[in-house]
């Protein structure tokens, strides 16, 4: 017979939304259980996103440097050998790692975790099956409110349906058992940009077909220039507006034929893994969205929400993923925290204009706030800096100087409207404008401030003065 168990929240997804979201509403006093579906904790972000990609990141970044930079600096590698396992087996142990600490967390906060698949059954009822499907092992949750926090999902494309091993999804790209000779990754934005850098610097021939006409399509259009530039320089050849009609797998297995299609011919291409990444959908299938009431919008699939991430049936709450808005970890989060609070009752709220993007390329790219595109679209008078990591001592001493810092500011007012940096670091140094946006700082505000010296963070102060055309660098 199944077991029947109340809570005052329940949470479907123990990803970064749906955890940490727990973990704020078990601080506010609320009796909290997570429903799992995996074996362990932390959805795609830890499992087989964010963390174990950054892990191959770093790692490959090592042994490109060695390759190719240490020698600059005196430092006589002899031979090198690349060890693909012992590469593979550290980003499992990050993994693994994280993981643990995350159910941690949940156990200390005493959150009660239950394993298996979770639907709604009605407005306040959550039913989990376990993996077995024996349906005397349903257990069935009653709540006051319900945080649906499941995540997204790779996007299929017809004509490029992913089998594992030939033509993948993000997942499989993380754990190839060996290094292909050539990948062809279709997709030209975030995932795509950083899987095909760590396969290209472990010695893979990787070609990125892009529908578009740039990579990052997002991005401010001067950064997505150098963007590609670099990773051009780097060897990764791109193929832009290129669409791809079909992939077929040779007999023998060795080989992908790639059928692409531009504005004025066709081609082919051949390699021995193609990658699919053209972006993610939510994952909301078997949800039981229906029988709770909850709509979906029909154009992008995702669940609509109000001011305080409640659905169109009262008491149950959507963050992350499946809501609008970037899919990135960090969003999830931040929604997460601000819904458990709005269930509490307290005025819990995520500001959209500050929320950071980074690619981990190399150079690295960290973005925050409008790019200087969507001022011009919005017709906002406007003033802009830039400064390069050239003019940087730091850049020079550790001998990275690709990149710039570029600020947009308000031409009457000097407020941040947004910033956007290539170089190395950028993802920590955004955190700097994240801030200064979301405290309505003006570009004088950072010119002003003291930054230590020699840092990377000096070209964010050059570049803020180069706004007001105040920096003694500013040509």
């Amino acid at each position: 017979m199944a077991t029947k168990e109340s809570f005052d929240l329940v949470i479907i997804g123990t990803g970064p939304g749906g955890y940490v979201a727990a973990v704020r509403a078990s601080q506010l006093g609320m009796k909290v259980a997570c429903v799992e579906k995996e074996s362990r904790p932390g959805g795609v972000c830890l499992n087989v996103g964010c963390i174990p990609s950054k892990a191959l990141l770093d790692s490959s970044e090592y042994f490109h440097l060695a390759q190719n930079h240490l020698a600059d600096h005196g430092v006589q590698t002899g031979r090198l050998r690349l060890n693909l396992p012992v590469m593979m087996a550290r980003k499992e142990q990050v993994v693994k790692d994280l993981t643990e600490n995350v159910g941690k967390l949940l156990a200390g906060n005493k959150v009660q975790v239950f394993q298996g698949t979770g639907r709604l059954t009605g407005k306040n009822q959550v039913e989990v099956k376990s993996d077995t499907g024996n349906p005397a092992k349903s257990i069935h949750l009653e709540a006051s409110a319900i945080i649906l926090a499941t995540g997204s999902e790779p996007v299929t494309v017809p004509g490029l349906e992913f089998d594992g091993r030939h033509i993948v999804s993000s997942t499989e790209a993380l754990s190839f058992d060996t290094v292909p000779k050539h990948l062809g990754i279709v997709g030209g934005g975030y995932i795509g940009l950083e899987l095909g850098s760590i396969w290209r610097r472990l010695g893979s021939k990787v070609t990125v077909i892009e529908m578009l006409p740039k990579i990052a399509a997002t991005l401010d259009g001067q950064v997505a220039r150098t963007l590609k530039r670099f990773l051009t320089q780097q060897g990764i050849d791109f193929r832009l507006k290129t669409r791809v009609s079909e992939a077929k797998v040779a007999k023998n297995g060795a080989t992908v034929k790639v059928f692409l299609e531009t504005e004025k011919d066709k081609d082919t291409l051949t390699c021995d893994r193609l990658l699919v990444a053209v972006g993610r959908k939510p994952l909301t299938q078997g949800l039981g969205l229906e029988s709770a009431g909850i709509e979906i919008d029909p154009r992008t699939g995702r669940i609509p929400v109000d001011a305080s991430f409640q659905t169109t049936t009262p008491g149950i709450y959507a963050i992350g993923d499946i809501t609008e808005g970037p899919m990135l970890a960090h969003k999830a989060s931040a929604e997460g925290i601000a819904a458990a609070e709005c269930i509490a009752g307290l005025p819990g709220e995520v500001n959209y204009d500050a929320i950071p993007s980074v690619i981990y390329t190399w150079p690295e790219v960290a973005s925050v706030g409008l790019t200087e595109d969507e001022v011009k679209k919005r017709e906002i008078p406007y003033c802009s800096g830039t400064y390069p990591f050239l003019g940087t001592g730091r850049a020079r001493c550790m001998g990275e100087t690709d990149g710039f810092v570029k600020l947009i500011a308000h031409a009457r007012t000097d407020r941040i409207l947004g910033v956007h940096i290539i170089g190395p670091r950028a993802a920590d140094m955004i955190a700097e404008c994240v801030l200064a946006v979301e405290f309505g700082a003006s570009s004088e505000d950072i010119a002003r401030t003291i930054h230590g010296h020699p840092t990377f963070s000096e070209a964010l102060m050059e570049a803020a003065g180069a706004v007001r055309k105040c920096s003694i660098y500013a040509s």
